[in-house]
């Protein structure tokens, strides 16, 4: 009975002292930085750590648990980590605002076949769930280019080098300062979702469940916010 007390007790201080440790996917770094901004302003005595990686050394760290939470957009099946949508995560084809499609007021998906693209590498999570779902259509990419990040990317667009499909939380900024266009692509924008993990085997802190309720409340505040 004494064991439980004391571990109410430790519950309690946790809201008031403790670290959340979040590994996210490279694009959600348009949005976690915000997301734990206010969380912390909520409990000023949390500490946070947080990792942004890619998808293939996020999926180590969940192996390795080597945190408390993990944010992404096409997480895997697994019989160890649960994992819940919290937000919606558009993508959008995205092209320089002078490209010939983009004063269009629909543009076919064949047209986009004829394009050249620029991707992420191929184990992106976003790079899969386009694939997949342009192969539903029958439609194949040509790609041009393949980079590792989606500020390589834009800056690849925006040097006429050729067009993308990014989440529209990456676009954001430069979408209100005219350097990026979205195309009113048929199909798209392609809806999918974020997604916030943990490890199934884990029993949850108050302060870790504190968190996840939070995620679960406030996402979609915070989306239309970094949409614009």
């Amino acid at each position: 009975m004494f064991e439980r007390f004391d571990s109410q007790v430790a519950d309690l201080k946790g809201l008031k002292r403790g670290t959340i440790r979040l590994a996210v996917g490279s694009t959600a770094k348009y949005f976690a930085p915000i997301m734990l901004g206010r969380f912390c302003e909520k409990y000023p005595g949390i500490d946070v750590a947080l990792k942004v990686t890619n998808r293939e050394r996020l999926l180590e760290r969940m192996a390795e648990n080597a945190d408390d939470f993990y944010i992404m957009g096409n997480p895997p099946p697994s019989p160890t980590a649960t994992f819940e949508a919290f937000m919606p995560n558009p993508l959008v084809v995205v092209v320089w605002p002078d490209h010939p499609l983009a004063k269009r007021k629909r543009v076919e998906l064949a047209q986009l076949a004829g394009e050249q693209f620029i991707m992420r590498e191929a184990e992106s999570g976003t790079r899969l769930a386009i694939m997949q779902h342009l192969h539903q259509h029958r439609i194949a990419l040509t790609i041009r280019m393949e980079l590792g990040s989606n500020e390589a990317i834009k800056q690849a667009v925006m040097g006429k080098l050729g067009i993308s499909i990014l989440s529209r939380h990456a676009v954001g900024e430069d979408l209100r300062a005219g350097r990026l266009a979205i195309l009113r692509a048929h199909r798209f924008p392609l809806q999918w979702d974020w997604h916030i993990g943990y490890r199934s085997q884990r029993k949850l802190s108050l302060l870790a469940s504190t968190f996840l309720d939070y995620v679960r409340n406030e996402g979609r505040k915070i989306v239309v916010e970094v949409s614009g």
